[in-house]
């Protein structure tokens, strides 16, 4: 299988990876924004794109996001395709599209919001900590692209403080050789650190 910067040649791919998100957003229930065939065109013609490949058949996707004035990059639209679920792609995926971000934004934070604890893990492993919301952009157009997501509405009531997402930072300022500062147990604790710093807000 061969993971790559995606090219304006795999733009024929598009509509099965906007399709794709789509799809897995029905099965898992949570709340995916939805992501067209032209933004994810936009997103490789750019050159900001990763894309797994079997043969010529796709495989998985993932592209880079800019935000405040390239102050913060995120990394959006992970999705592998149901053939290729289980093999490690995901992961393969998230470390390519890391390195690119740190290639081409040195100076930029790297960070996501995510519910599955399958990316959490990659995140942590790559050198993410939990952060609450407020340490994330402030840029209003990232937060507007979580509009199409069903829980759309918890974010607004909160004030953009929190929703069923967990916020994920990468500062390359305060890293020490890629590796993360915390033990690896408290991957499995990532949903309560969540609740923990919003009620920490609280007082």
């Amino acid at each position: 299988m061969d993971f790559l910067v995606a090219q304006k040649q795999h733009i024929i791919y598009a509509k099965q990876i906007s399709e794709t998100i789509d799809a897995s957003a029905q099965v898992r229930g949570t709340g995916i924004a939805r992501r067209t065939p032209e933004y994810i065109a936009q997103k490789i013609t750019n050159g900001n794109a990763v894309i797994a490949l079997e043969g010529e058949k796709f495989a998985g996707f993932c592209y880079i996001e800019v935000w405040g004035h390239g102050k913060y990059v995120a990394h959006s639209g992970l999705i592998v395709s149901p053939d290729y679920r289980g093999q490690g792609v995901a992961k393969k995926i998230k470390k390519l599209v890391f390195e690119l971000s740190l290639e081409k934004y040195p100076d930029a934070k790297v960070f996501g919001i995510t519910t599955g604890m399958a990316v959490m893990k990659i995140n942590y492993e790559l050198g993410y900590k939990p952060v609450h919301f407020s340490e994330l952009t402030d840029d209003p157009e990232f937060w507007k692209g979580c509009q199409t997501c069903k829980n759309y509405d918890i974010l607004t009531r909160t004030e953009r403080s929190m929703c069923l997402c967990t916020g994920m930072l990468y500062d390359p300022k305060k890293q020490s050789n890629g590796k993360a500062t915390f033990k690896p147990k408290v991957v499995e604790r990532l949903k309560s650190i969540k609740e923990y710093l919003y009620l920490k807000k609280k007082k």
